[in-house]
């Protein structure tokens, strides 16, 4: 069994794009509208060819329970439980607006890391100052657009997952 991290967040953070670069396809839509993204979109990231693993993509949690945008957040939710690790990607430029995905996350009590993505351009100690509050005693930045930062974030994943996954395994061969 391969190990799963999840990527999860608020629409149009990034995690489509994300997803596309650790698993070098373009599976996932990318696109500035929110809510294109709905389902769980799992994918094999071999960046890393000594440690693969896999990678799901989920749509936004935007706050909201009924009709499609809480069945997208039920979908989110289902993979962040299911992961051995968690992305919790944000965006520089919105600042710290998740508290309600935050405080989601500390009960679900998974292994996490706050990404902060769509760094490009910005003063990265000013936005790591921002995001201080949410208590990380780490935070990797990035642009996944830009691919700046992933090898960082590459290394950051393989070193805290386990050798093994928790999850089913899912048919690996490219």
């Amino acid at each position: 069994m391969l190990p799963l991290v999840a990527l999860v967040g608020r629409p149009n953070v990034g995690k489509s794009t994300l997803f596309n670069a650790f698993t070098r396809t373009r599976d996932a839509l990318v696109h500035d509208q929110p809510g294109v993204t709905r389902d769980r979109n799992y994918g094999v990231c071999r960046l890393d060819e000594d440690h693969p693993f896999l990678v799901v993509d989920t749509g936004g949690i935007a706050g909201e329970e009924e009709g499609l945008a809480g069945a997208t957040a039920r979908q989110a939710r289902a993979a962040a439980a299911e992961a051995d690790l968690i992305l919790f990607v944000v965006d520089a430029r919105e600042g710290p607006m998740d508290d309600e995905i935050l405080s989601w996350l500390r009960r679900l009590a998974r292994p996490t890391l706050l990404l902060i993505n769509k760094i490009d351009g910005m003063n990265e100690d000013t936005v790591r100052s921002e995001f201080a509050r949410y208590g990380f005693s780490e935070m990797l930045t990035v642009s996944a657009a830009h691919r700046q930062g992933l090898d960082d974030l590459l290394d950051e994943v393989v070193e805290r997952l386990p050798e093994e996954g928790t999850t089913e395994t899912l048919d690996t061969d490219p």
